[in-house]
């Protein structure tokens, strides 16, 4: 081979090696030799190009064609949560890791559970064990006598797989405290002790159809415990029983109302249970504090989920001929 070859070669694979070279840098290099650790947040039903798009704007990749072919080769998936990067990773360390699993997983609590429920969604979520679960039940969320039942805020939260059971329990108890601080005063103002104003909102959550009911069902509440009737909530029954194989909020029996005593029992006792039986959200709070006026005592849900009230026995029976039969 003669030098003029030799030449051509060594000068190709320098070109070659040189725009190699400025492609890493420019695409596939770290923004920063420096390390700067960075919480990147995939939301819930985020896009890839939105996740492409954060990705860029926050200074973690360069440029977002290159990333998102990148990806595709790789076929990789990006999950939801949250990750702990840092901007001196480069775009396939960025790329593993967003593709992995996440170093915080999103958490969605509804309304209306019971904290044993709650206990199972973060058991399944971060794989508690029984004895995890258990301590949850019995041990975390009895740490203070108010904060039994009922202050573990419905919510969507992002936690951190390292957090512990009383880790959590502490962040839903805060936020709780969070959103409800500012119903205290207004409980205050209308001569309502807080727990009494939670216990019973959370009889409105689990007794409504819907966040339109709210205010006639706080309405008709009041009226019984004004009038010193039993509250007669089959929720509250519910609460006691438990979860006997049917799930926690199975449809009662009269075997139950007449078997089960206990103070939740609100057809064997008067007045509200001790605590709330379950976490309401800020719908059912402000219905207590904003209840309907209303003549009725008595209240049922047709098929449609129709509420319907009667203000006497008679016409409450004449109302399930109606709506029930």
């Amino acid at each position: 081979m003669n030098k003029k070859k030799i030449s051509i070669i060594v000068g190709v694979s320098l070109l070659v090696a040189v725009c190699f070279f400025v492609a890493y840098r420019s695409f596939f290099s770290a923004p920063q030799s420096q390390e700067e650790k960075v919480v990147f947040i995939i939301n819930r039903n985020q896009t890839e190009s939105q996740t492409l798009d954060k990705l860029k704007k926050q200074g973690l990749i360069k440029n977002k064609s290159v990333f998102k072919a990148m990806l595709f080769l790789k076929r990789n998936q990006i999950s939801s949560g949250g990750y702990y990067l840092s901007k001196n990773m480069t775009a396939w360390q960025i790329a593993a890791k967003i593709a992995s699993s996440p170093d915080m997983d999103w958490v969605v609590i509804p309304e209306g559970f019971r904290k044993e429920q709650i206990g199972e969604i973060l058991a399944k979520t971060f794989g508690w064990s029984d004895e995890d679960l258990e301590k949850w039940n019995t041990v975390y969320t009895k740490m203070k006598a108010d904060y039994v039942e009922g202050t573990y805020f419905p919510d969507t939260y992002l936690i951190p797989k390292s957090e512990n059971g009383l880790d959590i329990a502490n962040r839903m108890s805060r936020r709780f405290d969070e959103e409800f601080a500012p119903y205290v005063t207004q409980f205050a103002q209308q001569n309502i002790k807080w727990t009494t104003g939670l216990t019973m909102a959370s009889l409105i959550q689990r007794e409504a159809a819907g966040k339109d009911d709210m205010p006639l069902i706080a309405g008709i509440l009041w009226n019984r415990l004004n009038q010193g009737m039993n509250l007669q909530i089959d929720a509250t029954v519910q609460y006691a029983r438990g979860n006997t194989g049917d799930g926690w909020w199975a449809p009662i029996k009269s075997a139950d109302i007449g078997n089960i005593d206990s103070p939740y029992n609100t057809y064997k006792y008067k007045g509200l249970p001790p605590h709330p039986i379950c976490n309401s959200g800020l719908a059912a709070i402000d219905a207590v504090l904003h209840s309907q006026e209303t003549d009725c005592l008595y209240y049922l849900h047709d098929s449609d989920r129709q509420i319907h009230c009667a203000a006497t026995f008679e016409d409450h029976k004449a109302n399930i001929e109606k709506y029930l039969k």
